[in-house]
C-alpha cells in the first residue's frame, strides 16, 4: 500500500504530491472522458504515462517536468479563452486542483509505472504494527492508535468524549436502529460503574433488534424486494430469506459461513432447509412477468445481475464493466467476466414468470395476527349492530327522498367502440356491450354515445357477468374473470356544433358497490395510471361504479359523449361486459341504482307490503347505506384474511443447479445472441486461484471468496462496517476498491481491521464491538473553525461521527417514541 501512504517531504519542504493519491483522480474524473481509452480528442490520451508524455497532435509537450508554466496541461486548465480552456465540458477545475497539478509538475511530474495488478487492494493485507503516539492516555483499543497517529501528524487532537446521553442515543441507533427508551437511558445515566458503557454495548448486541437493523444493511446489498420488478411487478414470496438473514445475524453466524450458505447453501453436503433458504440471496434478481419477452434474454440478465452483485458485495469490484469489453482501469478481462458468469449460469431458474425452484417452509407464527383479526372483527361487528339500529329510520328517509323520482339513470346506446389492442365489441339488447375476440395485454377502449339530457351530474358504469367470459366475468382475465380499470375518462361536445372543441369532464369522486383491497373505485378517476378499480374476490357477479362530475355537463340540443377506458396493468385485465348510464340527479344519496323489482316494491304503499316484500326492501337498503356497506365489507375481509392465513402454504425462492451443465460463451459486445468463445468457471487470474481439488461451482467460488489469501472480501466488509458507524468508509467508495475508487484515508488501519476480522473467525459482532468501544467512536461530534478547516468532512476522525439517519430509522424512531412501534418480526 505504499502508493496510498502519506508522503514525508521533510521539514520545511512543500508537501510532496503523490500521483496516485492526488493527480490520477483528477485526470480520471475530469480528463479521460475525452482523452482516455474510448476517445482521444486531438490525438491526446491521459490515462497512461507514455501517451500523456507524448502529447497530442499539436506537437507541444503536455508536461514539462519541473516547469509547470511551460506545460500545456497547466496552460489549458488556467486559460480564459472558452475555446481553449479544459475541461471543455462541465465546471472548471477548482483552484486547489490546479495548484496540485502545478506542484506535481514542479516536483518533477513523477508518474510511476504501476502494474494494475499491483494496485493496493489486490495485494494481500499484511497486519501492520500499532503506531506510536504521543498522547498514550487517549487510546482505548488499537483503532485509536491508528487514528491518533494520523491526527498528530496533521497537528490535530481528538475531541473529548461525548456526554453520556449522546453516547447512549448514538449507540442504540447504530446497533438497533431504535432510540433508547427513557428507562434504558435513565438506567445508563445512573450506572456509574467502570463498565457501564460496555454493558450497554453487550445488551444492544444481544437485542433481537440488532439483527433486524443490521439485516436492513445486508438486504440492501442483496437487492431484497418483495416483488418481481419490471412493469408488472407482481408480489413474490421470499420473506423466509429475509428472516434467515435476521436470525443469522442475531446468532452471529461467522461471516464466512454467512457467505457460503447464501451463495451455495444448496450445494453443501446434506444441505438443511435453512441453508437452502439462504440461497435466496441470488433469487432477489428481477423477474419479468410480461408477455412477449424473450425468456433467455431475461435469464441472462439475471445471471449478469448475480455477477455484478457478487463482485460488488464481496470484492468491491466494478466487474460489470467487463461485460462488453475488458475493464478499462482494473485488470479484469472480458474473459474473466464470463468465467465468473459461468458460476451462476448453471441454475434451473428461468427468465420469464420464473417462480421455480422453490422450497416449502413452515408457516410463520400467526397467533398474534389471528388475535388481532378476531379483536378487530368483534369491534366491527359491534359497530355494525349499532348501525343496524338506525337502519329503519334511514330507509324511510331514503324512500321519501326517492318518491316520485323516475329514470334516475338513463342507459346509453354505445357506438363507435374501438380497442387499440384489437378487441371486438358486440352491442346487446339491454344496451350493454360485450368484448370478444382478442384480449390484449394492455388496452385503451373508446366508446361514443348521444344524449339529450342536460345537467348531467354523474356517470354509472355497470360491469356485468356473461357466460362467454372467463369464470363468467365480468372481466376477461382468464384465471378469475377480474379486471383492473386504471382510468375512466369522459368528454363532451355539443351535437349542434360539430366544430366545437371537446370538453374533458372532471370527476370529483367515485363510489362502487365493491372494491378489491388496494384497488378502490376512486382510483378509476384519479388520473393516475398506476392505480385502478378491481372487484376481487367477488367474481362472476354484477358490480357498478358511480363517478360524480365536479360540474354538471351537457349542451342544449344534445350532447355527444366520448368515453375512454385505460388498462395499463397488463396481463389482459380488461372489462368483458359493461353498460353506461348518465344521471341528472343532484342528490347523491338517491343515485344508487335500484333494480326493476325493487322499484316496483317501492311504488307500493308501506301498509300494503307483505312481510316478504318488507324484508326484501330492507335487505336491498343494506346495499345502499354507505355505513353498512363499509362495515360489511370490512367484516368480509377480516374473515377472508383469517381463512387465508389458515389455508396458506408458504414457499420461498431458492437456487438449484442443473443436472446437465449449461455451456457458457463470451457474449460479443455483451449481446447474449452473439456467442463467442466457450469459457469455463474461473476467477480473475491476478487473484488467488480456486481451491484445489474442488469442482468449479458456486460452492468453490464461495470458499474462494472466504479464503484468507483473497485480499478483497475482508477489506471490503470491514470498510462497509466502518461506513455504518462513521458515515463514510475508510475507502469512501465502498462499492469500488479498484483503481477508480478513492484511496483509503487510513490504509494501515484498514489492513489491520481486515486481518483482525479474519483472526476473529469472521466475527461480525466482535468487529462492531471493537468499533463502538473505541475512543474514536466515543468522541463528541462538536467542532470549531480551526478543526473544521483542517478536517471539513471528518475524514481524519478528529471528532465523533455525525451523519443523517436513513429513512427507515427515522420512521422507526417516530413509531418508537409515539408508542406505535410493533416489535413483532414480519
Amino acid at each position: 500500500m505504499a502508493a496510498a501512504t502519506e508522503a514525508d517531504p521533510g521539514p520545511g519542504a512543500p508537501a510532496r504530491v503523490d500521483f496516485r493519491r492526488d493527480i490520477e483522480p483528477i485526470l480520471v474524473k475530469r480528463c479521460t472522458e475525452c482523452h482516455g481509452p474510448d476517445k482521444q480528442k486531438s490525438e491526446l490520451r491521459l490515462d497512461n504515462k507514455q501517451d500523456a508524455l507524448k502529447g497530442g497532435k499539436s506537437g507541444q509537450p503536455l508536461l514539462v517536468p519541473g516547469r509547470s508554466a511551460e506545460s500545456l496541461l497547466v496552460q489549458r486548465v488556467i486559460a480564459n479563452d472558452p475555446d481553449q480552456v479544459m475541461p471543455a465540458k462541465g465546471e472548471r477545475l477548482r483552484p486547489e486542483q490546479i495548484a496540485l497539478l502545478k506542484r506535481w509538475i514542479d516536483q518533477g511530474a513523477v508518474w510511476p509505472d504501476v502494474d494494475p495488478r499491483q494496485h493496493w487492494a489486490y495485494l494481500r493485507p499484511i497486519r501492520p504494527e500499532q503506531p506510536s503516539v504521543r498522547n498514550r492516555k487517549w487510546p482505548r483499543n488499537p483503532i485509536d492508535y491508528f487514528i491518533l497517529a494520523r491526527l498528530e501528524r496533521e497537528g490535530l487532537s481528538p475531541m473529548p468524549e461525548a456526554d453520556r446521553a449522546t453516547l447512549m442515543r448514538r449507540l442504540s441507533l447504530d446497533l438497533t436502529g431504535l432510540p433508547p427508551t427513557p428507562a434504558e437511558l435513565d438506567a445508563f445515566l445512573r450506572d456509574r460503574s467502570p463498565g457501564a458503557y460496555e454493558k450497554q454495548v453487550e445488551r444492544l448486541l444481544a437485542s433481537p433488534h440488532y439483527g433486524e437493523h443490521l439485516a436492513r444493511w445486508w438486504l440492501d446489498l442483496a437487492r431484497y424486494a418483495d416483488s418481481n420488478g419490471y412493469q408488472v411487478d407482481l408480489a413474490r414470496s421470499i420473506w423466509p430469506y429475509r428472516d434467515w438473514v435476521i436470525n443469522a445475524l442475531n446468532q452471529n453466524l461467522p461471516f464466512d459461513r454467512f457467505t457460503i450458505e447464501q451463495l451455495a447453501g444448496d450445494l453443501l453436503p446434506q444441505a438443511t432447509l435453512a441453508q437452502r433458504i439462504a440461497t435466496g440471496f441470488h433469487r432477489n434478481t428481477k423477474i419479468n412477468d410480461e408477455g412477449g419477452g424473450d425468456a433467455e434474454e431475461y435469464r441472462t440478465k439475471a445471471v449478469k445481475d448475480r455477477v455484478a452483485t457478487t463482485a460488488t458485495v464481496w470484492l468491491g469490484a466494478t466487474l460489470a464493466c467487463a461485460e462488453c469489453h475488458s475493464h478499462k482501469y482494473d485488470p479484469y478481462s472480458q474473459e474473466d467476466y464470463y468465467r465468473f458468469y459461468a458460476f451462476f449460469n448453471n441454475t434451473t431458474d428461468g427468465g420469464n414468470f420464473s417462480v421455480e425452484p422453490t422450497v416449502a417452509v413452515p408457516a410463520p407464527p400467526l397467533q398474534s395476527r389471528v388475535a388481532y383479526l378476531r379483536a378487530r372483527l368483534a369491534e366491527v361487528q359491534a359497530d355494525l349492530a349499532a348501525a343496524e339500529a338506525s337502519l329503519p329510520a334511514e330507509q324511510a328517509a331514503w324512500e321519501q327522498r326517492l318518491a316520485g323520482k323516475t329514470n334516475i339513470w338513463v342507459p346509453l346506446q354505445l357506438t363507435n367502440a374501438v380497442s387499440t389492442g384489437g378487441a371486438s365489441f358486440t352491442n346487446l339488447p339491454d344496451l350493454s356491450i360485450l368484448a370478444t375476440g382478442v384480449n390484449p395485454i394492455y388496452d385503451t377502449c373508446t366508446f361514443e354515445a348521444v344524449t339529450d339530457r342536460g345537467g348531467i351530474t354523474a356517470v354509472l358504469l355497470e360491469v356485468l357477468p356473461d357466460p362467454s367470459l372467463p369464470k363468467n366475468g365480468p372481466g376477461r382475465w382468464g384465471q378469475t374473470g377480474n379486471f383492473i380499470l386504471d382510468e375512466m375518462a369522459v368528454s363532451a361536445r355539443p351535437l349542434a356544433d360539430q366544430s366545437a372543441a371537446v370538453t374533458n369532464l372532471v370527476f370529483s369522486r367515485a363510489v362502487a358497490d365493491w372494491e378489491q383491497d388496494y384497488y378502490r373505485a376512486e382510483h378509476a378517476v384519479d388520473r393516475n395510471p398506476k392505480t385502478g378499480w378491481a372487484i376481487g374476490p367477488k367474481f362472476g357477479q354484477p358490480h357498478h361504479l358511480i363517478a360524480e362530475l365536479k360540474a354538471p355537463a351537457g349542451f342544449v340540443g344534445g350532447t355527444r359523449l366520448g368515453f375512454r377506458f385505460d388498462y395499463y396493468h397488463g396481463n389482459s385485465h380488461t372489462i368483458g361486459r359493461l353498460r353506461l348510464s348518465v344521471s341528472t340527479e343532484s342528490d347523491p344519496s338517491i343515485r344508487w341504482p335500484v333494480p326493476a323489482d325493487i322499484t316496483r316494491l317501492l311504488e307500493r304503499p308501506v301498509a300494503e307490503r307483505t312481510a316478504e316484500q318488507t324484508k326484501a326492501l330492507a335487505a336491498f337498503y343494506r346495499t345502499v347505506s354507505p355505513r353498512i356497506r363499509r362495515l360489511e365489507r370490512e367484516i368480509f375481509r377480516l374473515n377472508q384474511r383469517e381463512a387465508e392465513l389458515a389455508a396458506a402454504r408458504y414457499t420461498t425462492l431458492v437456487m438449484q443447479e442443473r443436472t446437465e451443465p449449461r455451456e457458457t460463451y463470451i457474449h460479443v459486445r455483451g449481446n447474449f445472441l452473439e456467442k463467442g468463445k466457450v469459457v469455463f468457471p474461473g476467477v480473475p487470474e491476478f487473484l488467488p486461484p480456486l481451491p484445489a481439488g474442488e469442482p468449479p461451482n458456486r460452492l468453490a467460488l464461495a470458499r474462494w471468496l472466504m479464503n484468507p489469501a483473497n485480499p478483497l472480501p475482508a477489506r471490503v466488509t470491514v470498510n462497509r462496517l466502518w461506513e455504518r458507524f462513521f458515515g463514510t468508509g475508510i475507502v469512501k467508495t465502498s462499492e469500488d476498491l479498484g483503481r477508480q475508487g478513492e484511496l483509503p484515508s487510513h490504509p494501515e488501519l484498514l489492513d489491520w481491521l481486515a486481518t483482525e476480522f479474519i483472526r476473529s473467525g469472521w466475527d461480525l459482532k466482535a468487529m462492531q464491538r471493537l468499533l463502538v468501544l473505541s475512543a474514536t467512536y466515543r468522541q463528541s461530534a462538536a467542532t470549531e473553525a480551526t478543526r473544521l478547516a483542517k478536517d471539513p468532512y471528518n475524514r481524519l476522525l478528529s471528532r465523533g461521527p455525525r451523519f443523517r439517519l436513513d429513512a427507515e430509522t427515522i420512521r422507526d424512531q417516530a413509531l418508537a417514541v409515539s408508542g406505535l412501534l410493533n416489535a413483532e418480526l414480519g
